[in-house]
């Protein structure tokens, strides 16, 4: 896997995210419980974090350091969304979004740094125990949102759909007519 095709997966499933945040206006987004106990937002937020965390990881793989952050954050995953729930609570819809254009560029730069060997060879970091980098990346990136994605998706729809039922009930009995005449 090199990073071209690592690119291509991000940006096929970011078009997929995006498509069903497209309709979905701001009151959508932050509603709560919408996914778990989550709104959009907070999942979106969710995302961001770890995204950004594996830039931060990438950026000390390629100074030959070791990414421990990200490292304890996968050892305890509860405990570090817990923790990043807490600190992004309230975040501005705007910023979340500005965060997730913005992580990804920055993942884009990191991921070019790196060779195909140095993505793909199991042997070339021992802290991966076993696994290519490109797994890493995958699970923190894509394949992170491939995991939120039919919720999202499934939210998307419902939320439309109950739009259209409430549009499409309103009958001419409903509708008041005020005329000219009545208009000061």
């Amino acid at each position: 896997m090199n990073s071209e095709l690592l690119e291509e997966q991000m940006d096929e499933v970011r078009e997929r995210l995006l498509v069903a945040l497209d309709a979905l206006p701001d009151e959508a987004l932050l509603q709560p419980g919408t996914i778990g106990q989550w709104s959009v937002a907070d999942t979106l937020a969710h995302l961001v974090v770890w995204e950004a965390e594996l830039v931060t990881a990438l950026a000390r793989i390629s100074g030959g350091k070791k990414p421990t952050r990200l490292l304890e954050a996968l050892a305890d995953v509860d405990a570090y969304n817990a923790e990043r729930m807490q600190e992004n609570s309230g975040r501005d819809l705007d910023r979340i979004f500005d965060d997730l254009i913005g992580v990804r560029r920055q993942l884009e730069i990191r991921l070019a740094q790196f060779s195909e060997k140095e993505l793909t060879n199991p042997r070339q970091y021992s802290f991966l125990e076993g696994k290519p980098l490109w797994e890493l990346i995958k699970a923190n990136c894509y394949g992170h949102e491939l995991k939120h994605l039919p919720a999202i998706e499934t939210f998307s729809a419902a939320w439309l759909a109950a739009e259209d039922a409430a549009v499409g009930s309103i009958g001419l009995d409903d509708i008041e007519v005020i005329s000219h005449d009545d208009v000061e």
